[in-house]
């Protein structure tokens, strides 16, 4: 027996023109190709102007023009930024007059210490976890608990006397140091610690009272920094928690003391789209003005592209 109900009768079907439909691909968007011998500002500008080349442009543009302008560049990292050989990066943008204020977890102040004392860091943890070993060193305990006391002694931020530590002690790697670029340079790096996180928190030397004050310190220093970003960039790379919630922090806050800080450009950075970077650096942040963007991808190739399309642009 038939089925009742019959197949649609298409004869009735309306269409339209291509020619004047709204259509989000154009052939003009599209990459061009390469040819030998080309500079980079011409390699980005192969690029096709769709999704996260456009995106990536778009950064870099605005970095660009926020440092012509002697805008605020503030960038907030987790440690792998270090782990994965991008200090001499970061510090060039720091000579350069680009980045301005430099934010860390607490793990930043352990690798960046390590490099500056041996030239090597990021313990292998399957190793010596099974012994109870892991975090154990006993010079990173010591240099960075010794730290903290200038830190109480002086009346600074963590990363501020962690810096001049490096610098006064003369290590022999303090070149490929963070932190004490910062103090050299006099470019504030501030340091968010969230406590039981880092190795030297186990450490019989370490005095949690003095961190948290210093860090707390440190997080008002941050703060200020934002304050001035109208016009600029804040850049998250790599830390998927502790500096989105600090960074949403600090801007209600500055907001909530009268300062302008309404229209400028946030980036977040990751290997994967995680919620809190999102939606504390790139939607929240920018919802009544600027503009905010996503670049999925390893920091190892994405920052050194990024840094070089920022210089030859500036």
């Amino acid at each position: 027996m038939p089925y009742s109900i019959k197949p649609l009768d298409l004869s009735g079907l309306r269409t339209y023109s291509i020619v004047g439909r709204h259509s989000k691909v154009s052939a003009d968007d599209f990459a061009t190709c390469w040819e030998k011998g080309g500079t980079f500002k011409k390699f980005l500008e192969t690029l096709p102007d769709i999704l996260s080349a456009q995106d990536l442009n778009a950064v870099i543009r605005a970095l660009a023009k926020a440092a012509c302008n002697q805008k605020t560049i503030l960038v907030g990292m987790g440690a792998h930024v270090i782990k994965v050989g991008l200090t001499p990066v970061i510090i060039d943008l720091m000579r350069r007059g680009i980045i301005m204020g430099i934010a860390m977890n607490g793990a930043g102040i352990i690798h960046d210490s390590e490099i500056a004392m041996t030239g090597k860091t990021s313990e292998d943890v399957a190793a010596s976890l099974g012994t109870g070993n892991f975090g154990m060193a006993q010079e990173t305990g010591e240099f960075l608990n010794h730290a903290i006391q200038k830190a109480k002694q002086n009346d600074i931020g963590l990363g501020e006397a962690v810096g001049l530590s490096i610098l006064e002690r003369g290590l022999p790697f303090s070149d490929k140091s963070i932190l004490a670029a910062g103090a050299r340079l006099n470019i504030p790096i501030t340091i968010h610690v969230a406590m039981g996180t880092d190795i030297i928190h186990s450490h019989p030397g370490f005095d949690p009272a003095a961190a948290g004050q210093a860090s707390h310190r440190d997080f008002l220093l941050f703060a200020a920094i934002v304050a001035g970003l109208e016009g600029g960039v804040y850049m998250n790379i790599g830390s998927a928690v502790i500096l989105p919630e600090v960074f949403l922090k600090a801007l209600t806050l500055t907001r909530n003391l009268g300062h302008q800080v309404d229209n400028f450009t946030t980036v977040n950075m990751d290997f994967i789209r995680q919620y809190r970077p999102m939606t504390n650096v790139v939607n929240r942040p920018t919802a009544n003005g600027g503009q905010g963007f996503h670049l999925t991808g390893c920091h190892e190739i994405m920052l050194p592209l990024i840094a070089a399309g920022v210089i030859e642009q500036t």
